[in-house]
């Protein structure tokens, strides 16, 4: 059975969506349950920061998988 991808570029898909999931993951939380209470905890560096770069890195990573074409292949 013939895919359109290779197995390493699928397995990069899988890794590049579980870093997605885990920087929403790590987005989560933060807010108050009374809106009359502000949570300064929202406005860390782990949702602020670190969430957004692994999210970004995750579609870097699945792009990467979608164009790369391994050696050999593709070349004419």
């Amino acid at each position: 059975m013939n895919f359109s991808l290779p197995s390493k570029n699928v397995k990069l898909i899988f890794s590049g969506l579980v870093l997605m999931i885990a920087g929403y993951v790590l987005m989560i939380g933060g807010g108050s349950s009374d809106p009359n209470v502000f949570n300064p905890e929202m406005f860390n560096a782990r949702r602020l920061v670190i969430s957004p770069l692994l999210v970004i890195a995750g579609i870097v990573v699945i792009i990467y998988a979608i164009m790369h074409t391994p050696g050999g292949e593709g070349k004419k």
